[in-house]
């Protein structure tokens, strides 16, 4: 800045020289004019004094009334250009901004949704000589209330294991739960509750109409009770995401699920709440979320689309029904070295499932599968886990579907029919 300043009055100084000299250049070409009179020069020297020292009175007079009034206001602070930043730093620049974006949320929609998610309190016993106390929370979402009766969804993860179960309203009230079903797989659960203090049940929307960019809140109550129906905004950031997931916690995916990606934040305590859009709609049940260190704004919802079929069937049956084929396999390369005399592949089969057990009366059973058959496609797709399987199986066919597994047994390959069945038919 300094230099910048000095710059500029040597620019100036310049500029001034340039103008004298000039102007003395020409007086260069005027004719000489006759010598003036020393009483001429006096009398100027006298009529010069004089005028300066009425213009330097007239000049400390403004100076002084501009003081006095306050034009010029008196400085008493040592460094000005402090006083100057702080005063640019309390300029509340975004105040509009905010405003304008906050106004494509429909307030009252969120409100009355943030209503329809409750608490939902995992409660177990330490011992046969103890109440229950609360092993977990979470979040869950009034989706329907019929004959006197309420009906919420949750995660699965979220009830798993309770002894009871107990909602918490958005009014702090409590109501006992009763655990209509739940599913593993898709991570959700059906709770029922008595509908005479239930007010508010949330409005399903349309997982499929949503586009990546769209905003989305997501409500629940992360860490507890303790901030219960707390809200989050983001914005969709994946669709159809791919996520595995070990259901049995022995280390190996088993199976994979089809997810909303979110920026919002989803906390522990906020599985099983509501992922909405700008209007308030339900689009997805919040399930889970990337916890790594070097991981931010990864969330996971389950689109609304997806789960409803499956709340529905947790709803009348309690449990989801799904085609069973009735073995344990692993991949190639998970085989123990010592089993691995036992495989005969011709070299291009480089991927494939090995089947290590077959439950007995099972379809597969009744097919003819052995031990050590290796499976290589199911219906003409190729199959490499039982991750691929399991994935076809649930979404490509139903009970009673008769499905041609392509499997090799001693080196030769072979076609087995099967016909898929419910577990329970077993």
């Amino acid at each position: 800045m300094e230099q910048n300043e000095n710059k500029s009055m040597e620019e100036n100084q310049i500029d001034t020289t340039n103008t004298e000299e000039e102007s003395y250049d020409a007086d260069l070409t005027k004719p000489a004019q006759p010598p003036m009179k020393n009483t001429r020069k006096s009398n100027s020297k006298r009529s010069g004094l004089f005028s300066g020292m009425i213009g330097g009175i007239i000049s400390a007079g403004i100076v002084t009334v501009l003081f006095t009034s306050n034009v010029i206001p008196i400085d008493t602070n040592e460094d000005s250009s402090n006083s100057l930043s702080v005063q640019e730093e309390r300029d509340p620049g975004i105040v509009t901004t905010m405003s304008v974006d906050n106004e494509e949320i429909t307030s009252s929609n969120i409100e009355e949704v943030s209503e329809a998610v409750v608490g939902v309190i995992n409660l177990k016993r330490q011992s046969i000589w103890t109440t229950s106390e609360e092993a977990g929370a979470g979040s869950g979402i009034i989706y329907k209330k019929e004959d006197g009766k309420a009906y919420i969804v949750t995660n699965q993860h979220v009830v798993d294991g309770a002894e009871e179960v107990e909602i918490v309203l958005s009014n702090d009230e409590r109501l006992p739960a009763k655990v209509l079903g739940s599913d593993e797989l898709s991570d959700l659960a059906i709770l029922e509750v008595d509908g005479g203090k239930i007010n508010k049940v949330a409005n399903l929307g349309s997982s499929s109409d949503i586009k990546i960019g769209e905003t989305v809140l997501a409500i629940g109550n992360p860490l507890g009770m303790e901030f219960a129906n707390s809200l989050t905004k983001g914005i969709v950031s994946g669709l159809n995401r791919s996520v595995s997931v070990d259901t049995n916690s022995d280390g190996v995916a088993d199976w994979i699920t089809e997810v909303i990606q979110t920026d919002a934040a989803i906390n522990p305590g906020n599985s099983g709440g509501a992922l909405v859009d700008a209007e308030g709609n339900v689009i997805g049940i919040n399930s889970m979320k990337v916890a790594r260190q070097e991981v931010e704004g990864i969330g996971f919802a389950i689109p609304i689309d997806s789960a409803l079929p499956i709340m529905e069937q947790l709803e009348t049956d309690g449990e989801v029904s799904r085609p069973f084929i009735g073995i344990s396999t692993a991949s190639l390369n998970q085989v123990p070295p010592q089993y691995r005399s036992n495989i005969e592949l011709p070299e291009e089969v480089e991927e494939a499932m090995v089947i290590a057990d077959v439950e007995q009366g099972s379809p597969a059973d009744q097919a003819g599968l052995k031990q050590f058959d290796v499976i290589t496609k199911i219906n003409g797709e190729n199959v490499t886990s039982i991750l691929e399987l399991r994935k076809y199986m649930y979404s490509e066919t139903a009970v009673g579907d008769t499905v041609m597994l392509e499997i090799y047994r001693d080196g030769e390959k072979h076609d087995i029919e099967l016909t898929l069945t419910d577990r329970e038919t077993i």
